[in-house]
């Protein structure tokens, strides 16, 4: 490589190296045998020589560019002579050879035509082609059996192919235009040219059109209802079924219904298009002749070739279009909608099954409305449904409306199904909660509270007061808030609140749901004119519904309640038994399931804001003024009704246990009949001196002792009868149950009593006699409790004088175990004590005793014109009398109110007060003045405004 270089670049040999540029395979022998600088010479010298060929073509091509376009104008000119030549001396028997020659034209043009035609979305000028088409092949004897042997098809075989595709061109025409008139957006000038051309390409009449428009629209209904279902598209599957449904009710009066003769017709209802559309296709109207061939073709040079038959050419019916009768029209229509409602009604039930709310019912309702009271969709319907089907037509109602009730029903009784399974489970776990034994440590503090409910009521917590309490007054503030010291004033334990707030929750989750598809006013609004049906016509229904459901599921959880009680109602035993405090929670639940479910309330009376006032009793409102009461109201109250029965249920339950145990215990110790039980059960006695007058009429002085105090097992079951009510919160026990309380307590301690009288009766010679001591202790206990045990009511009057009838007898026999004499000095002194006992022991005992024997003033009743400032209080428990603040002097005399109280002092001949009698207003400022001058403080016990300090 080095010693060729010199001689390569001497002088290369010219020959050697055009052969080598010549023979491209060998261009890797040239890297082989020369130097790169070698290669760029070469390469220049190709370049040079490329470039000089080319401008020398350039300038070839440009001196003889000339003299070939003057050569193609002398050739263009001699072809128009040529031609001219020809037509000047062609034969006339060659004409109708270029007729068929322009006809097997246009049967070659035809099938491009037709499919031009279908995919732009004209059938009839399709289906005319294709009739066009048919034509000519009959004119050239292409479809006849020996058309194979035919020249023509012998000289062009392509037209095999044609023939063979003519049938698949007139079903795809008829397959498009069924398809268009299963659209419902189609227009009617469309849907009638759709039908037209079904018509001239099956040769049918037009109620055979009409079988036809028909069948597809419910071949477009299943269509839609089969569609696949996704939440919202639910609303819209309906609203276009509803859509369809109008549409073809429009179209049918448009396309095929025609105005009888004599009547002039309604611009604004255009009908009949069908039958003046298949007029203008078959030429019978003047406005249709000119053929069917577009213009295009016409254009064409081979057009002028065509007969005249084929330029000209209409299709045509075998028979004659005769229009619909009315009658016949009606019925089909009407056979149709029967036809149609049961697939709607089947395929609507299945969807309105993915429809999970009522808001979402609501929704597709309103979706209907609104599309039926659109312009477009109402616009004349009454005059359309008269004239089609000689009725008004309401498709909602017809079909949906108790589609959707029966949805609704379905909604509402599934959700409140749910809240009563809720509602029996959460009951269930808080009754087995409260039922578990154990230490106060091991429990959780709301079961603490109500195994006690004096803790709750005690205690201090950080929501007694609202922290808006200091500037928001009470009658500012709303229905539902509640602060903890109601609560805790009404007795309503944690787990009751709990429990009534779930369900609360629950409730008001479903009202709301519920009222959206109510009216938001509660009252039925107007519809506007152009309302399509009456969206809130159902209101009523659903209302009732609602609270039908809504008392059944109130009725469950109360059949719960009566089952656990039931089962509950054999096993209670003592006061502390675990069982009591799941009665309780079940009473206290009954009692306050109205005021803190709220929207239980709402749900009766099904509605959305504040419920009304319950009327006044008939007391209150006096004799003829008795307010009526709504349905609606009168369901809520028996329901109230309901809970308040099965809380008094519960509430007997817990007293009837009550009063078992302690009474038991009572009674054991009261028939021991040993020197040293009666000596443990015995207290001290007051001796009292009292001046007798001898038969010389000097007086002599003696000392005598009676008993003060009840004995420690009677102070003992009153006791712990004040003590189990304080510890349910007594002040909360409805009325009839603290009556029932005493009342059968009073009838187990007088059968106790009863069962000594039998016990003494019986003589027995290892008993302990009855002294007279004994006696008067016996006397006094018994008087003391019937006192105290003793309700003040008049339903029960009649039992009392059962009960007074057997106390009598105890009574009788008591005092036959005393001297008489002894007897008639003892008893005022007896009653003198047994009355201060009562007024002492009225506020540890006020629970039991309630107002009926609290203290009442000696004084005498204030003027009628007095004026005073009377501070309200709660009307439901009376803890403390009415304070009157006088706006006048009142102030009497001291002498004058000493000397009233002698006077009733020697009237009242130490006896109790009547249980009539009841604690008057004022008594403390009253006692006050009259009491002035006493010799002996008053007792605060004998205050009535203190003595029912713990009811």
């Amino acid at each position: 490589m080095a010693a060729a270089a010199p001689l390569v670049r001497a002088g290369p040999d010219v020959g050697v190296v055009a052969a080598m540029a010549a023979r491209g395979a060998e261009a890797e022998a040239l890297f082989e045998a020369h130097t790169a600088a070698e290669l760029r010479a070469v390469e220049r010298r190709l370049r040079a020589s490329i470039e000089q060929k080319r401008e020398e073509l350039r300038q070839m091509v440009g001196e003889r560019y000339r003299d070939l376009i003057e050569a193609a104008d002398t050739i263009a000119e001699m072809r128009r002579s040529a031609e001219r030549l020809l037509g000047a001396v062609r034969p006339p028997a060659q004409q109708s050879f270029y007729g068929a020659a322009a006809q097997l034209k246009l049967l070659l043009e035809v099938p491009e035509q037709v499919w031009g035609a279908v995919e732009g979305g004209r059938y009839l000028p399709a289906a005319r082609l294709h009739l066009l088409g048919a034509h000519l092949r009959r004119q050239l004897q292409l479809d006849t059996p020996r058309a194979r042997s035919s020249p023509i098809l012998a000289r062009f075989p392509i037209l095999l192919r044609q023939v063979a595709a003519a049938s698949h061109l007139r079903s795809t025409i008829l397959q498009e235009s069924k398809a268009l008139l299963r659209c419902r957006t189609g227009s009617d000038q469309a849907v009638a040219e759709a039908l037209c051309a079904i018509m001239l390409l099956e040769d049918s009449s037009p109620r055979q059109a009409l079988a036809d428009f028909l069948l597809a629209r419910k071949m477009a209904i299943q269509q839609l209802l089969n569609q696949p279902h996704h939440g919202a598209g639910i609303k819209a599957q309906v609203c276009s079924l509803m859509e369809l449904l109008t549409t073809t009710l429009y179209q049918a009066h448009a396309l095929f219904y025609t105005v009888p003769e004599g009547m002039a017709p309604d611009p604004a209802l255009p009908c009949g298009l069908l039958f003046s559309t298949l007029e203008s296709t078959t030429g019978q109207n003047p406005a249709g002749r000119g053929g069917v061939l577009e213009e295009d073709l016409k254009l064409s040079s081979w057009f002028k070739y065509l007969p005249e038959s084929v330029v000209e050419f209409q299709p045509a019916l075998r028979t004659l279009a005769h229009p619909i009768s009315q009658e016949y029209l009606r019925e089909t229509l009407q056979q149709w909608i029967n036809m149609c409602s049961d697939d709607i009604r089947t395929g609507v039930r299945t969807l309105l099954v993915f429809v999970k709310s009522m808001k979402g019912l609501a929704g597709i309702r309103d979706a209907v409305w609104e599309l039926l009271s659109s312009e477009s969709s109402s616009h004349n319907w009454e005059a359309v449904c008269r004239r089609l089907l000689d009725r008004p037509v309401s498709f909602w109602e017809e079909l949906l409306q108790q589609l959707f009730l029966d949805r609704l029903q379905t909604l509402t009784k599934e959700g409140f199904d749910s809240i009563s399974s809720s509602s029996k489970q959460l009951l269930a776990v808080a009754l087995q909660e409260l039922e578990v034994k154990g230490s106060s440590g091991a429990l959780s503090k709301q079961i603490q509270l109500e195994h006690n409910v004096a803790l709750f009521l005690w205690s201090e917590s950080p929501g007694d007061l609202p922290g808006d309490a200091a500037w928001v007054s009470v009658g500012q503030r709303g229905p539902f808030s509640r602060s903890g010291l109601a609560m805790k004033a009404q007795a309503l334990t944690p787990c009751v609140q709990s429990f009534c707030s779930t369900l609360d929750s629950k409730l008001k989750a479903r009202l709301e749901d519920v009222l959206s598809y109510l009216p938001k006013d509660g009252s039925v609004p107007k519809e506007p004119p152009r309302s399509a049906f009456d969206r809130f016509s159902d209101a009523g229904t659903v209302q009732g519904l609602l609270r039908e459901r809504c008392v059944s599921c109130t009725q469950h959880l109360l059949g719960c309640v009566q089952e656990q009680l039931l089962s509950a109602q054999s096993q209670l035993h003592a006061p502390g038994d675990a069982r009591l405090n799941a009665v309780l929670f079940m009473a206290r639940l009954c009692q306050a399931l109205p005021e803190l479910c709220p929207h239980l309330q709402r749900c009766v009376l099904g509605q959305a804001e504040s419920a009304p006032k319950e009327p006044r009793s008939a007391k209150k409102l006096g004799k003829g003024k008795a307010q009526e009461v709504s349905p609606e109201l009168a369901k809520w109250q028996e329901v109230k009704a309901e809970l308040l029965q099965q809380s008094l249920l519960a509430y007997q339950l817990w007293s009837s246990a009550v009063t078992k145990g302690l009474v038991e215990s009572f009674t054991h110790t009261l028939l021991l009949d040993t020197a040293g039980s009666v000596l443990a059960t015995a207290t001290n006695w007051d001796e009292i001196e009292i001046q007798e007058e001898t038969e010389s009429g000097s007086s002599v002085t003696s000392k005598i002792r009676l008993p003060v105090q009840p004995s420690w097992h009677v102070q003992c079951l009153l006791f712990s009868l004040c003590q189990e009510l304080n510890r349910v919160g007594g002040h909360t026990l409805p009325k009839v149950t603290l009556q029932e309380l005493l009342r059968s307590c009073m009838a187990e301690v007088l059968a106790a009593y009863e069962k000594l009288v039998e016990q003494k009766q019986e003589k027995r010679p290892d008993s302990f006699p009855l002294t007279q001591s004994r006696a008067l202790q016996l006397l006094y206990d018994l008087r003391y409790l019937s006192i105290i045990l003793t309700a003040k009511s008049e339903d029960t009057k009649p039992s009392r004088i059962k009960q007074d009838s057997g106390m009598e007898k105890v009574i009788d026999f008591l005092e036959g175990h005393i001297d008489p004499f002894d007897l008639d000095v003892f008893t005022p002194h007896l009653n003198s004590n047994l009355n201060r006992l009562v007024q002492r022991t009225s506020v540890l005992f006020g629970l039991l005793t309630g107002t009926e024997h609290q203290y009442t003033s000696r004084g005498s009743a204030p003027s009628s014109q007095e004026l005073h400032n009377i501070l309200p209080l709660a009307s439901s428990q009376i803890r403390f009398g009415l304070l009157p603040l006088s706006m006048s002097s009142s102030r009497k005399s001291k002498a004058t109110a000493t000397s009233t109280e002698r006077v009733q002092g020697q009237a009242a001949a130490a006896v109790l007060p009547r249980e009539d009698e009841v604690a008057r207003p004022g008594s403390l400022f009253r006692q006050l003045i009259t009491d002035d001058e006493d010799a002996a403080a008053p007792s605060l016990f004998k205050l009535g405004w203190l003595s029912g300090m713990t009811k």
